[in-house]
This record gives structure tokens, C-alpha cells and sequence, in this order.
């Protein structure tokens, strides 16, 4: 059973995630059904499983982030975003708005530790999200929390722009385009693999408090945050896969290709996906579009003829 938190696979029976702690199900106060935790009416009777008045909990809880300058988002949150933050937290608590969430999944670290110095896999992790941070921070994104290996990352509050689908995919872009290069120096120098998979959605959040440290609580409107964490699951490695809410509002700005209609878990009605390639080589008044990737199109073009040959 995969926890909705971390994601990490757990023995068939377990209640709660062995790793961070998360319900793994949900019990049906109706019937006692054992429904998945993300479930909203039970598998057994078809009763609620919340409140329908209440807006869904969106926000997992945080699993232990990496050590040392990542303990909290006041030591890793560039100063003039941190500045931009505190200034405006008074009129953005309770506010309703639209944003777009990225979840980042960097998975095989973990299974290093079987055959490596403890020392160098936490020192391979700290660089692997040293380069993600860079690319949220340089699109003016905030990591709201680290999930086991990855992270989850808002673009449009609390600092607000209203092109922040596209910078989501930006930074995106450019988390895969440094990590790729990141991988190809680990594997010359230690062998070492790891696969990165990215899931990108956009809609309505409620900004709640914002601690003096930027802790951010907020709440999801109409599960946001559940259909980008299932982008991310359905990516394939190297991949970026971005809702139908988040297509619609870059597709002119990005190279991307339908995946037709996914099937997703905890959804009734299969959800359209699209794989975001690349971005078209253009220029914005607010962000510089500029091609990522390029590498990586192009091979993913060059396998293609070879296999239609």
C-alpha cells in the first residue's frame, strides 16, 4: 500500500506509514470499511468519509526534511523572497487563490545506503536538493515541504504572480536539465543512478497562517495538491507531467504532448495529462522563456525514428 505522504510502499495491513507517519487508511465510521486514506466516500456503504462543508486537507504531513540548512524555510529561503513573504503574510492569511503546485520525486538515494558510505549518499542528497531549491527559488517558487526524497513547491502564494503556471514549469525544466547533468557526473565518478519524476497542477488554495520562520499552513480547494501528487506518481523517469488545468495556461509558451486520459488513483473519471518537452524559444515581459533540455528533446526524438525504422 503506498502512503498519500511520502509515497514510500508498505506492507499490506499497516494502518499508518512506517516512514512518516500518515494514515494509510480510512476507517468508514458508517460500515468500519478500510478505505484509502485520500478516499472522500467509502468503498463500503458510499458514505462520506469528511465533512463536504469543510475544504479538503491538502497539505501532507512533512516528512523529515534533510539535515542542517533545510530544517526550516527561513534557512534555506533566499532572503528577498523571505523579505516579500513576512511583508505581505497579514493580507494573505485566509485569501483564495489560484496556484500551481509542482512535486519533485528523486528516487534511489535511498537504496545507495546498502552499498555506500553514509556520508557520501547524504552529501549526494544535499546537492540534489540544493539544485532543486535553486530552480523553485529562481522562479520566485517556496518549498512548503520536503517529501522523503523530493520536494513539493507553490508557485503564486505566498508570493504572488500571475504567470505562475509558467514559472512552475519553468522551474521544472530546469530541475530536470540539473539534475541530468548532476547524474551523469555522479555516474562517472561513482556509478551512481537516480530517477527524477515531476507532477505539475493548478487550481485554488487558502492561504492559512505563515509563521515568522515561513512555515505556511494552507488548505486545498477541490484537491489541488492530490491531482499534482498523482501527475508525479504517473510520470515516467526524466519526465514532467502536467494536469489539463496547468496545459491550458501554458501551452503556448511550451513544447508538449498529450498523454490522453490517465487513470489516476483515488479518481472516478480518468484526468487528461500532458508531457512537457520543452520550452519554445521566446521571451515574456515578466519571465525569459528559454529552451531547456535541448539535449534531452532531441534524444527523445532521435529514439523515436529509430524505433519507427
Amino acid at each position: 500500500m503506498q502512503c498519500p505522504g511520502c509515497h514510500t510502499e508498505n506492507r499490506e495491513g499497516r494502518r499508518f506509514c512506517t516512514k512518516c507517519g500518515v494514515p494509510l487508511a480510512a476507517a468508514c465510521a458508517a460500515c468500519g470499511f478500510a478505505n484509502d486514506a485520500t478516499d472522500q466516500f467509502c468503498g463500503g456503504c458510499g458514505a462520506p468519509l469528511r465533512p463536504t462543508a469543510s475544504p479538503v486537507r491538502a497539505s501532507p504531513p512533512p516528512a523529515s526534511p534533510p539535515p542542517g540548512k533545510f530544517d526550516s524555510p527561513d534557512s534555506y529561503t533566499p532572503r528577498h523572497l523571505a523579505e516579500k513573504i513576512l511583508t505581505s503574510k497579514a493580507s494573505l492569511e485566509g485569501e483564495r487563490k489560484q496556484v500551481t503546485v509542482l512535486f519533485v520525486d528523486v528516487s534511489g538515494f535511498t537504496a545507495m545506503s546498502a552499498r555506500l558510505d553514509p556520508e557520501d549518499v547524504h552529501g549526494f542528497m544535499r546537492r540534489a536538493f540544493e539544485l532543486m531549491l535553486a530552480e523553485v527559488h529562481r522562479y520566485e517558487g517556496t518549498v512548503n515541504q520536503f517529501l522523503g526524497d523530493g520536494i513539493m513547491a507553490l508557485f503564486g502564494a505566498p508570493v504572488a504572480h500571475e504567470d505562475h503556471a509558467r514559472r512552475a514549469v519553468q522551474a521544472a525544466l530546469g530541475i530536470r536539465q540539473a539534475l541530468d547533468a548532476y547524474q551523469d557526473e555522479l555516474r562517472a565518478t561513482h556509478g551512481v543512478t537516480f530517477r527524477v519524476r515531476q507532477g505539475l497542477n493548478t487550481g485554488l488554495v487558502v492561504v492559512g497562517s505563515i509563521g515568522d520562520d515561513l512555515r505556511m499552513d494552507y488548505t486545498a480547494v477541490g484537491d489541488t495538491t492530490n491531482v499534482a501528487a498523482r501527475m508525479q506518481q504517473a510520470a515516467g523517469p526524466g519526465h514532467v507531467v502536467a494536469s489539463e488545468a496547468t496545459h491550458r495556461l501554458v501551452s503556448g509558451y511550451f513544447e508538449m504532448e498529450s498523454l490522453g486520459a490517465l487513470a489516476l488513483k483515488g479518481k472516478t473519471e480518468a484526468m487528461p495529462a500532458w508531457d512537457v518537452v520543452s520550452a519554445h524559444l521566446a521571451r515574456t515581459r515578466d519571465v525569459p522563456a528559454r529552451i531547456f533540455s535541448t539535449r534531452w528533446a532531441s534524444t527523445r526524438r532521435r529514439s523515436a525514428r529509430r524505433t519507427r525504422s
